[in-house]
């Protein structure tokens, strides 16, 4: 059962409401993260921006799914690997490979070593060695590549984060990451 509130429609104040409605018209659903998210409408819309704003950058969807995976199974969040599991699928992911970014890795080199820096930001709390960054580059990663991966790994801790906080209701199917 769920620590916090996951906010209804009923109980949605106008600004929960509007984004309730706005997440509904993309998604066709309001997650239940979103739904705790929601007892504070402005860190919705900040979660929700910060989404909007880094699928503005140079990783596509499918990219930013991976470091979701990755993140979620670095920081055993089951809500996230069951949402982030879910999307991949409907994004035409493998299953195998699916499983394979949940541990950190990818069978396509340059994703892997996204993957294997996004670990490395993520178990390091962002204290990455210097050899860390000599891999990414050594693997093709340019520094805005290595900004937008901790964009995203970031953007991720916060919603493991708050799902390990609220205990949140997984609404998708079952993922354990351990």
């Amino acid at each position: 059962m769920a620590r916090l509130n996951t906010v209804t429609d009923a109980e949605a104040n106008a600004d929960a409401a509007a984004l309730f409605t706005a997440i509904k018209g993309k998604v066709g659903m309001v997650p239940n993260l979103y739904r705790v998210t929601g007892n504070q409408p402005a860190v919705l819309a900040a979660l929700l921006g910060l989404g909007e704003g880094l699928g503005k950058g140079s990783f596509d969807a499918k990219t930013r799914e991976a470091i979701a995976l990755t993140v979620a199974g670095v920081n055993t969040c089951d809500y996230c690997a069951s949402a982030h599991s879910a999307i991949s699928a409907s994004l035409k992911v493998p299953q195998a490979e699916i499983t394979n970014r949940l541990s950190g890795h990818s069978e396509d080199p340059r994703l892997d070593a996204v993957l294997t820096f996004a670990t490395a930001v993520t178990e390091a709390q962002g204290r990455v060695s210097d050899a860390d960054l000599a891999a990414a580059r050594a693997a093709g990663l340019t520094d805005g590549d290595i900004v937008e991966v901790v964009g995203n790994v970031v953007a991720n801790i916060f919603t493991n984060y708050l799902n390990h906080v609220a205990d949140t209701e997984i609404d998708f199917p079952v993922v354990r990451t351990a």
